[in-house]
C-alpha cells in the first residue's frame, strides 16, 4: 500500500515544479514586455527620440503583448501562449529584418523612413547604451518567444491539456 501512494504524491510534486515553472516563464515574459514597452515611451516621449517606421511596427507587437501577459498572469492563464506567441513572433521578424538593415547586412531603402521622419539605420539614433535598438527589441521578443513556449509546454501535459473553445 506504501508503494501505491508514492507515485500518487511524485506525481503531484511533478505537477506542483510545472506549475511553478510555467508561472515564472510567464512572468518573466510579461517583465520583458513591460520593461521594453515602459524603455520604449522612455525613449520616445521622455527623450524626445521620434522611432522609425520599423519601431513604430515592433511597438504594435510589443504593446499589446505587455497589457495581455499581466492579465495572463493576474489570472494564471499559461494559454496565453496561443495569442502571445503570434505577436510575439511578428515583432521578432520586424526586429529581425531591422537588425539586418542596421548591420547593413540588407541595403533595401525603406521609402518612409528616407522622407522626413528618422532613419531606421541611423546609428546616433539608434542605441542606447552603445546597444543598437534593433538588436535589443529582437532579444527581448525572442526572450519573451521562448518563455511563452517554456509556459506553455510546462503547464500542459497529456493529463492536464486543455482543449480550445
Amino acid at each position: 500500500m506504501v508503494n501505491e501512494e508514492r507515485p500518487a504524491i511524485a506525481s503531484a510534486h511533478t505537477r506542483g515544479q510545472r506549475s511553478s515553472r510555467a508561472s515564472l516563464a510567464l512572468y518573466l515574459a510579461w517583465l520583458i514586455a513591460l520593461g521594453a514597452t515602459l524603455g520604449a515611451l522612455f525613449l520616445g516621449e521622455v527623450l524626445g527620440r521620434t522611432p522609425c517606421t520599423l519601431c513604430w511596427y515592433q511597438r504594435i507587437a510589443m504593446f499589446p503583448l505587455a497589457l495581455v501577459l499581466g492579465i495572463a498572469c493576474l489570472i494564471d492563464d499559461h494559454r496565453v501562449a496561443r495569442y502571445g506567441l503570434p505577436l510575439a513572433l511578428a515583432g521578432a521578424a520586424v526586429a529581425f529584418y531591422h537588425s539586418l538593415l542596421y548591420t547593413g547586412v540588407v541595403t533595401a531603402a525603406i521609402v518612409p523612413c528616407s522622407q522626413n521622419g528618422p532613419s531606421c539605420t541611423d546609428r546616433a539614433t539608434q542605441a542606447v547604451a552603445g546597444v543598437p535598438l534593433p538588436i535589443l527589441s529582437l532579444a527581448c521578443f525572442m526572450a519573451i518567444t521562448v518563455l511563452l513556449a517554456l509556459s506553455y509546454r510546462s503547464r500542459s501535459t497529456p493529463t492536464t491539456r486543455e482543449s480550445f473553445p
